[in-house]
C-alpha cells in the first residue's frame, strides 16, 4: 500500500529548521524536514500543520505548496509526498520523539547527511519553485538509482 505524506520545510532569517530522525525509525540518522503520513482523510494542508506541531511544537501558517514527490523502493511506490514550505510560525521548539531540530543556515544544509534526492529538489523549494519529481531507490532505499524531475 502507498503512503501518502507531508514534508514541510520552516525558514526563517536565511535559515531552514530540520529533523535529524532518532535512530529506529524510517529515515533514522538523517536530516529532513518536517512531516509525516496523512491519516483519517486529512487533506495534506491538514497534516502538514499538525505534523510540524507535533515534531516541533510550532504552529505554522502560510504553507506555500511546492509539489509532488514520488519514491520507488525496488519496483515498488512506497510513497507519495506532498512538500511545503513557510516562513510563518509561532510558538517555541520543543523537540519530541521523531529526533533533534535544529536551525541550519541555508548555506549549510548537510545534504551529505540527507535523503540522496534532496540535493535534486531541495534548492528548487529555497528559491520558492514548484516540481515534480520521481525517485527510485533500491529496495533498502540505501542508493538512489534514477530519478525524474519536472519543473
Amino acid at each position: 500500500m502507498v503512503i501518502h505524506a507531508t514534508l514541510c520545510y520552516v525558514l526563517r532569517n536565511g535559515e531552514v529548521l530540520l529533523l535529524k530522525k532518532s535512530a529506529g525509525l524510517f529515515g533514522g540518522g538523517k536530516w529532513n524536514g518536517l512531516g509525516g503520513k496523512v491519516i483519517g482523510g486529512e487533506t495534506p494542508e491538514r497534516a502538514c500543520i499538525r505534523e510540524v506541531a507535533e515534531e516541533s511544537g510550532l504552529r505554522i501558517s502560510d504553507l506555500r505548496y511546492h509539489g509532488l514527490l514520488k519514491f520507488w523502493f525496488g519496483d515498488k511506490l512506497d510513497w507519495i509526498v506532498h512538500v511545503f514550505s513557510t516562513n510563518s510560525f509561532e510558538g517555541e521548539l520543543k523537540e519530541s520523539p521523531e529526533g533533534m531540530l535544529l536551525w541550519k543556515g541555508l548555506d549549510k544544509i548537510p545534504y551529505d547527511e540527507m535523503w540522496e534526492d534532496d540535493q535534486h529538489w531541495l534548492p528548487l523549494l529555497l528559491r520558492w519553485k514548484s516540481f515534480e519529481g520521481e525517485f527510485y531507490y533500491d529496495v533498502e532505499g540505501k542508493k538512489l538509482l534514477d530519478y525524474k524531475m519536472v519543473l
